[in-house]
C-alpha cells in the first residue's frame, strides 16, 4: 500500500475512534447533562459539539476549491448554548461527521499534496487533515472529560480502567506481532 493511501487509511479510522468516544460519553448522560455550562466562560457539551460541527462545516464544505473559513460560517454563533435537546445536539455532531468524512472518503492518495486555503492561509490537504486531527480530539477530550464529571454514577470507561493497565498489557503480549491501526482493537472493543 502506498503510504499516502496508508496515511488515509489511518486518518479515518482515527477519526471514526475519536467520533465514537465523543458518542459513548453522551450515551452515558442523562439528555439535561448536555447543556451544563459551570459559568460563563464554559461551554457546555451541546455548544462544543455546535462548534466542533460549525468547524467542520465550514472546512469540509467544497474544501479543494473554495477556504475553509466561509463567509456564511457565524463561528460567535457556535458558542452560544440555543439547542434545546438530546436529539437536535446528536443531529448537529452528525451532520458535521458526516460532511467531513463524506469529503475524506472522496479524497484520493494523489490530492493529499494539493493547496487548500482556511482564512488565506495554504496549506496542504495533509497538513489541513492534521490540523483537525489535533483540533476535533482536543474538543472530544474535553467532552469526555466534562462527561465524566457530570455523571452521577458510575462511568464506564473509554480507555483502559484504573488499576487495569497490568491485565490490558497482558493481553496484548499475548498475541503475535501484527501492523494494525491501534484503532481496531479499540473501535471494536467500544461498539
Amino acid at each position: 500500500m502506498e503510504a499516502n493511501e496508508s496515511y488515509l487509511e489511518s486518518v479515518k479510522k482515527q477519526f471514526l475512534y475519536y467520533k465514537m468516544l465523543g458518542e459513548k460519553s453522551i450515551d452515558q448522560l442523562e439528555p439535561e447533562q448536555l447543556f451544563v455550562a459551570l459559568n460563563e466562560d464554559t461551554n457546555s457539551i451541546a455548544t462544543i459539539i455546535k462548534h466542533i460541527s460549525g468547524n467542520m462545516l465550514s472546512r469540509w464544505t467544497d474544501f479543494l476549491t473554495s477556504d475553509g473559513e466561509k463567509e456564511w460560517r457565524n463561528r460567535d454563533a457556535e458558542f452560544e448554548n440555543d439547542l434545546q435537546s438530546k436529539e437536535e445536539v446528536l443531529e448537529i455532531w452528525n451532520k458535521g461527521w458526516n460532511v467531513f468524512f463524506e469529503a475524506l472518503n472522496n479524497l484520493s492518495p494523489e490530492q493529499l499534496s494539493d493547496i487548500i486555503y482556511i482564512r488565506n492561509e495554504g496549506h496542504t490537504v495533509i497538513e489541513a487533515i492534521n490540523r483537525q486531527l489535533a483540533h476535533y480530539p482536543y474538543h472530544i477530550g474535553q467532552i469526555v472529560f466534562y462527561a465524566k464529571q457530570l455523571k452521577n454514577s458510575s462511568w464506564d470507561s473509554l480507555s483502559i480502567p484504573k488499576n487495569k493497565s497490568g491485565n490490558y498489557n497482558a493481553e496484548k503480549f499475548a498475541k503475535e506481532k501484527e501492523i494494525k491501526n491501534f484503532t481496531d482493537d479499540e473501535l471494536n472493543r467500544l461498539k
